[in-house]
C-alpha cells in the first residue's frame, strides 16, 4: 500500500472510532420534571456510602454504564415503593457535581451532559435525590430518562430541588374520601 493509501486508511479508521467512541448524547425529547415524579417507581433521598463493587480499573471512568456499583443508604422515601438496599452503577468521586440551573431542574447535572446522557458519579457521603425505575430484569436504575435530573446531588435536607419534589409528590397523593 502506498503512503497516501495508508494515510487514507488511518483517516477512515480514526473517523470510525470517533463515531463510536466520541459519540455525544442526543435525544429527541426530555421528560418533564413533573412527569418524572409521576412515573418514577420510587423517589428517594439517599446518601452515597461506599462501593459495593469497585471498578475493575480505577484509572478508567466511562461516560457509559460503569462496571462498578455504589451502595446508598436511603434516608427518605418521597414517593412510591420503599427501597431498603440500594446499589446503582456508578463511580465514587471526591468532587461535587451540583446542578448549575435553578430548581426545579429540567436538565441533568453537568456530569451527565456528554456520552451516555446520564450522570454516573457520586460523592461519598453526599446526598442525592434519586428517581428510580425497575427494569425488565428486575434491577433498579436511575438510567431511564436521558438528560433528565434523575440523580441530582443535594446541598442539604432543605435543598430547593428536594422541597419541590416533596411538594409534587404531595399533590399526587390520592385524596381520601372518608
Amino acid at each position: 500500500m502506498t503512503r497516501r493509501g495508508t494515510n487514507a486508511l488511518w483517516l477512515i479508521v480514526g473517523m470510525a472510532l470517533l463515531a463510536v467512541e466520541g459519540r455525544t448524547c442526543t435525544v429527541s425529547g426530555v421528560i418533564s420534571n413533573v412527569d418524572m415524579v409521576k412515573t418514577a417507581d420510587s423517589v428517594v433521598r439517599a446518601t452515597a456510602i461506599e462501593y459495593a463493587n469497585p471498578p475493575r480499573d480505577p484509572g478508567i471512568q466511562t461516560t457509559g454504564v460503569p462496571d462498578s456499583r455504589v451502595r446508598f443508604k436511603v434516608s427518605e422515601t418521597i414517593r412510591g415503593q420503599s427501597v431498603q438496599d440500594l446499589v446503582l452503577p456508578g463511580y465514587l468521586v471526591s468532587t461535587d457535581d451540583f446542578n448549575d440551573r435553578p430548581a426545579p431542574y429540567t436538565f441533568v447535572r453537568p456530569g451527565g451532559r456528554a456520552g451516555s446522557c446520564f450522570a454516573n458519579s457520586y460523592r461519598r457521603d453526599a446526598q442525592y435525590l434519586l428517581f428510580l425505575k425497575q427494569t425488565a430484569q428486575g434491577d433498579i436504575t436511575v438510567n431511564w430518562a436521558a438528560l433528565a435530573p434523575v440523580n441530582e446531588q443535594l446541598r442539604s435536607a432543605e435543598d430547593p430541588w428536594l422541597t419541590w419534589a416533596r411538594q409534587q409528590a404531595d399533590k399526587l397523593k390520592p385524596i381520601s374520601h372518608q
